[in-house]
Formats: C-alpha cells, sequence, structure tokens
C-alpha cells in the first residue's frame, strides 16, 4: 500500500511540474535567434523557469529571411504562417504563453483573436504598438539599408495599395489627420482593432486570456506616440493631443473585450523607466517570468 501511495504521490508531482511552454516574437530588425536579443531572452526564460520549453518564431527558412520578412512580408501571411506553426507543434496543445517584443506584440494579439488553438494563457506585450504608430524612429541593430527603403516606400504614401500590401510597417501606420482613409485602407490594424466591423469571434477568442499584460517604455524614443503601447493615441485630426484607453470607442463599447478584461482584473499595465526595449534583466525576472511565467 505504501508503494502505491508513493507511486501516486510521484505521478501527481510530475504531473503538476510541468511547465507552461512560452512563444516569443520579436521585433522589427531583429530575428528569433540572435544572440544579443531573443536568444538571450530564450536562455533568459530557461534559466528562470525549470523545464520550460521556449519556441521563437522564425518567419522564413533562416535568420536571414526572418529579418527581412519583419519589414517586406505582408502581416496577414505572416499571421498564417504562425497559425500554422503553432498548430504543428505538439509541445504547444497544452496552451503556451506568448511574448511579443515591439511590433511582435500587436502580431500576437493577432495570433490570439483569430487562432484560438493551441490556446494562449497569458499574452505579454514589451512595447508592441496597438493603436499604431504616426512616425517611422531610427532603425534597430545593422539595418540601415532595409530601413531606409522603408522610408522611400512610407514617402509614397502609407495607404498606397502595394505599400499596404508589401511594407509591414505602414500596416500598422495610423493617420490621425486622416482617420477616415486609415480605416478605409489599412490592411492589418484596423480590421484588428475593430474599426469597421465587429467581430465576435476575435473578441471571444481573445477575452479566452488569462491575462493580457501590456508594458510600456516610460522614455520611449522609438515608438510615435508611446502611449499606443497601452492603447492610447492622437486625438484624431491633430497629432499633438492625446488620448487615453480609457476614452476610446473601443473600450468604452468594449470592441475587443478589453474593458471586459479589466473588469476582471486581467487586463495589466506595467511601466519600465528605460527607452524601447532597454529593460534591465532583473525588471524582466520580475515583473514578467516571475508573475507571468512561473
Amino acid at each position: 500500500m505504501f508503494v502505491k501511495i508513493l507511486c501516486l504521490f510521484l505521478c501527481l508531482s510530475a504531473v503538476t511540474a510541468v511547465t507552461t511552454p512560452v512563444v516569443i516574437w520579436h521585433g522589427m530588425g531583429d530575428s528569433c535567434c540572435n544572440p544579443l536579443s531573443m536568444g538571450s531572452i530564450k536562455k533568459l526564460i530557461e534559466q528562470h523557469v525549470s523545464g520550460v520549453y521556449v519556441k521563437s518564431l522564425e518567419i522564413g527558412n533562416n535568420i536571414e529571411e526572418d529579418t527581412w520578412n519583419g519589414f517586406f512580408m505582408n502581416v496577414n501571411k505572416q499571421i498564417a504562417n504562425v497559425c500554422q506553426q503553432l498548430a504543428k507543434d505538439d509541445k504547444l496543445k497544452g496552451g503556451y504563453n506568448a511574448i511579443g517584443f515591439s511590433q511582435g506584440g500587436q502580431f500576437l494579439r493577432a495570433i490570439a483573436q483569430v487562432c484560438p488553438n493551441p490556446p494562449m494563457k497569458n499574452l505579454i506585450s514589451v512595447g508592441g504598438q496597438h493603436q499604431g504608430v504616426y512616425g517611422f524612429p531610427r532603425c534597430p541593430g545593422d539595418n540601415s539599408t532595409l530601413c531606409n527603403w522603408v522610408r522611400k516606400l512610407l514617402n509614397l504614401g502609407a495607404y498606397n495599395s502595394y505599400v499596404q500590401e508589401n511594407l509591414v510597417q505602414a500596416e500598422y501606420w495610423h493617420d490621425p489627420l486622416n482617420e477616415a482613409e486609415y480605416k478605409a485602407k489599412s490592411v492589418f490594424l484596423a480590421d484588428l482593432n475593430q474599426e469597421n466591423v465587429r467581430n465576435a469571434t476575435q473578441r471571444a477568442n481573445l477575452l479566452k486570456l488569462t491575462n493580457l499584460v501590456l508594458v510600456k517604455f516610460l522614455k520611449d524614443t522609438m515608438v510615435d506616440p508611446k502611449e499606443s503601447e497601452w492603447f492610447g493615441f492622437y486625438k484624431p485630426g491633430q497629432a499633438k493631443e492625446l488620448y487615453t484607453l480609457w476614452e476610446t470607442p473601443l473600450y468604452q463599447q468594449d470592441w475587443l473585450g478589453l474593458k471586459e478584461l479589466n473588469n476582471t482584473d486581467r487586463l495589466h499595465f506595467l511601466g519600465s523607466d528605460s527607452d524601447h526595449l532597454r529593460f534591465e534583466e532583473t525588471w524582466f525576472i520580475q515583473n514578467i517570468i516571475q508573475k507571468f511565467l512561473m
């Protein structure tokens, strides 16, 4: 009898010891496996969460393609690609936590809204631009050539059909001076935020999250405006005065379910007193790993 009880205890312990896998998606100009960025984050999570499986998303067949696609592969095609990757990964069948860095934040929110299987549990957006951007910043890393191409394309017009279909950053470009054009011609962000058509299924999928965590960089010099990281943006018709999430129809009419997430204590706002993605390891461990991954 003692042996049976001991075996039962060990079996139960083994079940409860299983950790939730983590999926991470890099930002603009980065790649899945850069040892100084996503590679470092992957190792950090693995060091602090015993036995965790971390999948760093790669869009393409190698690091070069992954970096290129972060600029020039239609976001909706990227979302479809990732949905297939997640569905085929047996290690994710029981669910996973997701961390998106910069533009990876809004892309993983799209995954939560359109691809509920396997189930996403916690979604952590680290500097994601959920209301888009109105300005193109300096480029991270050694991507000045790619950035120059992006600027040239944006100068053609962010809502030009060719630019919208082929330039990632144009697909979350949000011009507050031309809200009607943004809603009519945006091929990604306007649809994701339910600006034109309310999608009850996507709303229900987002509400399946255990937590939605939004990280804003309080000294951000790359994202314009940085309030987009907390779903804020410029008030329509100008580019100086800002509104908060609470003032938006998106929240007040609860198009996405953010109000319901907030009312059930599942919407979290974190701030890092630093520039874009320049957080300290200790901050990430204490605020992200220990609170939402362990």
